[in-house]
């Protein structure tokens, strides 16, 4: 596992620049994720423009003004904030040891913060002295949604981070209330589906604020949302952040991290007996561990089957033999199986296949529905195999995941079936239909 992209370039390629110590992997990929996400939004928006899914909104700007003090204090302020975090750590000694700590702290370099936070304001005081005018003019211009791109992307960023930590400290009390602080803004502990419903509600805003059809965005991001899904599941394999499976009782771990088959099943009762002080903690008792016994088929690598996840982000397990690495030292003492990759490999595919179709889902609504489903059904069937805190209600046991699987399914198939009715499907219609006289 490689925590941050020092670790893995320095493996891949013995490049030893510990200044992406700073940068988490699994944070690293989320990035791309939103990146590529953001991208794919813009081409799908662009063709339902053109097909007449959307219609722009004309607002009125002044050009020529010079830059006022809120936008100069609002640049100082984010100059100040990586000033005093992202060059501090270099300033500041003893900060490299550990960059993400340092990071989360309240630790950093004032007069670094101060520098770059004037540099940042000078920049567009100088921006905007360059465009000013004698008298500066009012201009009327057309917005569509795919400009508003952007700040789609930073609005769903921030809310969508808040809901993945609001969730999983939900679904994690226990260990939220021991150290509320810290779990609040601690790097690690996201729920994607906590990330998801809350960036929804307040995008929801931000469209119905911008007379924007909800669900026609809702189509357009379907494709990007599963590919973002699958490629923020690379980071949390790469990183090992914790989002792994049950244990696979048919393996054994080396003291190396490596895996093997057991030679009988007492092997694994002894190990997780010498490991009590390990799992008890998570499970209550020994009894409780979830596990299963799955031995490798179709010639298909122990790896798919049975991972340790050494140096893992979160250095969970028991120390690594012979490890040098700062902070992250441990492995698991069972092997589990690598969620991860079968989540990374089916969101894939089913982005692929949400990508081919997206031409052919004309009636709003009904992308959405689809993706809906297929997530909900992907999710519902890999918790099976996740360790998850389990709620109990009715004489069940499911996960918070498997219960708003479950709902993304019965909403899917229920917008499925209700979206040729919605007002924006007529509105489409009507519209197509002059378009079609127009001609």
């Amino acid at each position: 596992m490689y925590p941050n992209l020092y670790y893995l370039l320095k493996d891949a390629f013995g490049w030893n620049l510990l200044a992406l110590k700073i940068v988490n992997t699994f944070g690293f990929c989320v990035a791309i994720s939103f990146l590529v996400c953001a991208w794919l939004l813009v081409k799908e928006l662009k063709r339902k423009q053109a097909a007449g899914y959307f219609t722009y909104k004309e607002i009125q700007i002044v050009v020529g003004k010079p830059a006022g003090i809120g936008e100069l204090l609002i640049n100082f302020f984010l100059g100040f904030l990586l000033g005093y975090k992202l060059l501090g750590i270099f300033i500041i000694k003893g900060a490299m040891n550990d960059p993400q700590e340092f990071i989360f702290s309240s630790a950093g370099s004032f007069p670094a913060g101060i520098l770059l936070g004037l540099f940042f304001a000078g920049l567009k005081w100088w921006e905007k002295n360059k465009s000013k005018l004698a008298n500066p003019e009012k201009r009327t211009i057309r917005i569509w949604p795919s400009d508003r791109v952007g700040d789609m992307t930073i609005i769903a960023a921030v809310a969508g981070f808040a809901g993945a930590k609001i969730f999983d400290n939900l679904e994690n009390w226990n260990r939220f209330i021991q150290d509320p602080i810290g779990n609040l803004f601690s790097p690690s502990g996201l729920t994607f589906y906590g990330g998801l419903i809350v960036a929804s509600l307040v995008l929801l805003y931000y469209f119905r604020k911008n007379k924007i059809s909800f669900i026609n965005v809702a189509d357009a991001c379907a494709p990007g949302l599963m590919f973002a899904y699958g490629w923020g599941r690379m980071g949390c394999q790469v990183a090992g952040d914790g989002d792994w499976g049950i244990v696979n009782s048919a393996f054994v771990s080396n003291a190396d991290g490596t895996v093997q088959l057991a030679n009988s099943g007492n092997v694994y009762y002894r190990t997780l007996t010498e490991n009590a002080s390990y799992y008890i903690p998570q499970f209550g008792s020994l009894d409780k561990v979830q596990h299963a016994a799955v031995k490798p088929f179709l010639d298909l690598p122990n790896w798919l089957f049975a991972y340790t996840y050494p140096h893992n982000v979160n250095n969970e397990g028991i120390p690594l033999f012979g490890c040098t690495w700062d902070n992250y030292c441990n492995h698991l003492p069972i092997p589990v199986f690598p969620t991860p990759i079968y989540e990374i490999v089916t969101c894939l595919l089913l982005f692929f296949f949400l990508w081919s179709i997206r031409k052919k889902i004309i009636i709003p609504g009904r992308m959405f529905a689809i993706y809906l489903i297929l997530n909900g059904v992907e999710r519902f069937l890999v918790e099976h195999i996740r360790v998850n805190t389990q709620y109990h209600f009715l004489g069940l046991n499911p996960t918070q995941a498997e219960i708003i699987s479950l709902g993304l399914i019965l909403a899917g198939v229920v917008l499925y079936g209700i979206a040729p009715k919605l007002k924006v499907s007529k509105a489409l219609y009507k519209r197509q239909q002059a378009a079609v006289a127009a001609s």
